[in-house]
């Protein structure tokens, strides 16, 4: 045997050693409802597309009898490949090694795809499965993390960066996802906390399960830290590639934009008849947005957390759009807290990206009481405020039937540089709700009246037929045109089409200081 032989013997060995599996451990794995690390990348992935980098990497640890134990790969698997023929990076943490903990080697070889990635302008896809730092490498494995967060600051608004937690996820560990575009959880077998149930009992004496404190329904729907919710894992690879398909790679393109056989100039009759005749009387927002958009595809994000306003992404025309609507069925679709950061963080996201966004409006006002004062509704409204103001991607606004008060101005308003604003002959535009009003300003008149009911209602509807329609807000160009519900597709095609080109220059400056 040639010497070149020899070696590419020696390789082909070595490749095998490092990507073999304790095939016990895997079936472990697999009784879970889990696969292994390297199964998750093939899933995710083009079939056939994966190619790894620094396979044979090792940590070079001596503590601890650490010198005995060491492994190929040292616990991740990095590497490149494609979803839908597009380049992407991603790692994947590999529990059945040290469980996954993260030392020194470990981050360089993440810190080293993200680097790459950032440079070659492609998506960086993290699949967490870790018990967090390695404590036989101490201060280390600490400063490790911090090199990746500083990463996804430096990555943030340059390219996607999408989080799938597959497995445990603590301590200082969830601070890289956190700062991530978005982050799948999957049931039963995802857990993000900062300090688990043992720590918190000794501490508070709560008694709190891994499930509840941490698990995949907390943080769709209590915390809002996750922002999709999968059954198992082969949905959750399904949805990161679905999402994937709304996105650009990076922020210097436009979005990709799909084939649409969906005609453009479609109209939707059942949207005259949406909104109920009753103003008090609820209807659910995303019924409304699937007659707009391409075949009534319509991908929600964050559905299960501040379920008063949705956000989600989907196409007209084969264009990508990011879509914010208040949600009648929710609260009356009022602005708490929580909507507001929900909204502020999506319409962000969509500017860093280059993503129109299509805002359908709905809104009684902020949400009152005690509570959502006290938890800085003032501060947390504004950051949706902040980020419609600071958005300069194509802004398209659809008033379907409340915009009151300052919420109305919140709502991607004309006064805030929405590029189309419309409302439908159903939009009630005021200060507040005619009831509220009438209440107010006609308070003598009504305590004076022989029948204040009566007049109360006399009022009422003069009020609303004066001042909260959406004639008013017409005259003075507040909005561009009021149209028939049915032709709200073709109108905002076109005007979509109109702002291809849209160039809008703001002062320059390091960055702004949005109201954290």
């Amino acid at each position: 045997m040639s010497t070149t032989a020899k070696k590419l013997e020696q390789l082909r060995a070595l490749k095998q050693e490092a990507t073999a599996s304790n095939p016990a451990k895997v079936a472990k794995r697999h009784d879970k409802g889990k696969y292994t690390a390297r199964e998750r990348v093939e899933k995710l992935l083009d079939p056939g597309t994966f190619r790894e980098t620094d396979m044979f990497a090792k940590h070079r640890c001596t503590d601890f009898g650490m010198e005995k134990r060491r492994f190929y790969g040292d616990g991740v698997i990095t590497g490149s490949g494609t979803i839908d023929g597009r380049l992407v990076y991603v790692f994947s943490q590999d529990f059945m090694q040290f469980g996954g903990s993260l030392g020194e080697v470990f981050a360089e070889k993440i810190c080293k795809l993200m680097d790459t990635a950032m440079k070659n302008g492609a998506p960086v896809i993290g699949i967490n499965d870790s018990g967090g730092a390695r404590i036989q490498e101490g201060v280390v494995s600490l400063g490790g993390y911090a090199e990746i967060f500083f990463r996804n600051v430096m990555a943030s608004g340059v390219v996607p960066q999408l989080s799938a937690i597959m497995g445990p996820c603590a301590g200082g560990a969830v601070y890289s996802p956190a700062m991530t575009d978005f982050t799948l959880m999957v049931k039963g077998t995802s857990h993000m906390f900062i300090t688990g149930p043992e720590v918190i009992r000794s501490v508070t004496r709560e008694e709190v399960t891994f499930e509840e404190l941490g698990g995949a329904m907390t943080h769709n729907s209590q915390s809002g830290v996750a922002h999709l919710l999968a059954n198992d894992e082969d949905q959750a690879f399904a949805q990161l590639r679905k999402l994937l398909s709304f996105l650009p790679s990076n922020n210097l393109e436009d979005p990709p934009r799909a084939p649409c056989d969906d005609p453009k100039d479609r109209r939707e009759d059942e949207l005259n008849t949406i909104i109920p005749d009753n103003p008090n009387v609820p209807y659910d927002m995303r019924d409304l947005i699937a007659q707009v958009v391409d075949h009534g595809e319509f991908f929600e994000v964050q559905a299960y957390w501040a379920q008063n306003l949705v956000i989600g992404f989907s196409r007209l025309h084969g264009h990508t759009v990011g879509i914010v609507g208040n949600q009648p069925a929710h609260l009356a679709g009022c602005l708490d807290v929580d909507a507001s950061i929900k909204g502020g963080r999506f319409v962000r996201f969509c500017d860093a990206f280059n993503i129109p966004l299509i805002t359908f409006v709905d809104v009684p006002g902020f949400l009152p009481g005690t509570a959502q004062e006290y938890n800085g509704i003032i501060r947390n409204g504004a950051k949706l405020l902040y980020a419609y103001c600071e958005a300069n991607v194509p802004k398209l606004t659809v008033i379907t039937r409340k915009a009151y008060g300052g919420a109305y101005d919140v709502m991607c308003s004309k006064h805030i540089r929405a590029d189309f604003n419309v409302a439908w002959p159903t939009a009630e535009i005021a200060v507040m709700g005619a009831e509220g009003a009438v209440n107010i300003i006609f308070r003598k008149e009504l305590a004076a009246s022989d029948d204040p009911e009566e007049k109360r209602k006399e009022l009422v509807d003069s009020y609303r037929d004066k001042f909260a329609s959406p004639y008013i807000a017409a005259e003075r160009g507040y909005v561009d045109d009021v149209i028939e519900p049915a032709d709200t597709r073709p109108r905002l095609i076109e005007a979509l089409e109109a702002c291809a080109n849209k160039r809008e220059h703001r002062p320059a400056k390091k960055h702004g200081n949005i109201p954290l």
